[in-house]
């Protein structure tokens, strides 16, 4: 009489069908953490005179992680973190301008840099990541800050050139050079 017992070796991984060792879940775990105690308590102005656009450098740890274990694990970097903010002053809004300006640039940069795991493919992938980024958060400006602020979409345009196009091409600027330097030796912290 034939077993109807598997002969297969069962062991107990999150590899076998979800694709994610748990070496990468924690790792994500750490890298969502890092995103939060930044997105929560290391936030600053960088524009001057232009107090309310706060830069803080969350994305930086996403787009880490996005090199490191590919798109998947950034976007989730890019996601979880940000919702915190929910039970602070940003609310839904600041939420989710957070997650568009994030999402968009880690997102492009890691798909890129999976096809392409050179420095070239990094700066390429960061620089695809920068245009999607910038086109993204602008677009989301004129069509959310309106609803949000109860400010005519008019004023939300008039205020691209001096105030939004500046403070997000800054924010984008040091969050790729940020992490283009620290990639690789993070990196290698992390295969070992």
């Amino acid at each position: 009489m034939a077993s109807n017992i598997s002969t297969r070796h069962d062991t107990h991984s999150t590899t076998a069908s979800s694709g994610w060792s748990t070496k990468r879940i924690a790792v994500t775990a750490l890298f969502c953490a890092v995103a939060a105690i930044c997105t929560l308590f290391i936030e600053f102005p960088i524009l001057p005179g232009v107090t309310f656009l706060k830069y803080d450098p969350s994305a930086i740890a996403a787009l880490v992680a996005g090199f490191a274990f590919g798109p998947g694990t950034g976007s989730v970097v890019s996601v979880l973190p940000y919702l915190v903010h929910l039970a602070t002053e940003s609310g839904l809004y600041g939420t989710f301008m957070a997650i568009v300006a994030t999402l968009s640039l880690v997102l492009p940069a890691s798909l890129v840099y999976q096809r392409h795991t050179t420095m070239r493919g990094a700066i390429t992938g960061l620089v695809v990541g920068a245009v999607v980024c910038l086109a993204a958060v602008i677009l989301a400006n004129i069509v959310v800050t309106p609803l949000y602020m109860g400010a005519p979409r008019e004023t939300v345009i008039g205020m691209i050139v001096p105030v939004l196009l500046p403070f997000n091409l800054l924010k984008i600027a040091i969050n790729c050079v940020v992490t283009a330097l620290v990639y690789k030796p993070i990196s290698k912290a992390l295969e070992s």
